[in-house]
């Protein structure tokens, strides 16, 4: 009986750590999302929400995970060619004072 509690206080303990490191990855690639979210809205006058919806598009058009994109955007002074792509090609993004 007590190898089997141990037994399950272990797999319990990893399947916490386990969890505990996807929360850990998730929160780090939500912050820099959010960062990646700030630049695309200064450089291009997006609303932040056009801003997400740009990365996210150019993301999937390109097979690529948005955290990696915004960790590009994030990283450089210029913008990813996935991104300028969409946009000389006139992506639906709505820039800041567009009107409906």
């Amino acid at each position: 009986m007590v190898h089997v509690a141990v037994g399950n206080s272990l797999k319990s303990y990893r399947a916490l750590e386990l969890e505990n490191a996807q929360l850990r990855h998730a929160l780090a690639a939500r912050i820099v999302i959010e960062q990646a979210k700030g630049v695309l809205a200064e450089r291009f006058g997006l609303e932040l929400g056009h801003a997400f919806e740009l990365l996210r598009s150019a993301a999937r058009a390109n097979r690529r995970r948005v955290d990696a994109l915004a960790k590009e955007v994030t990283g450089a002074r210029t913008t990813p060619p996935e991104i300028e792509e969409l946009v000389r090609a006139g992506a639906d993004v709505v820039r800041i004072g567009d009107r409906f």
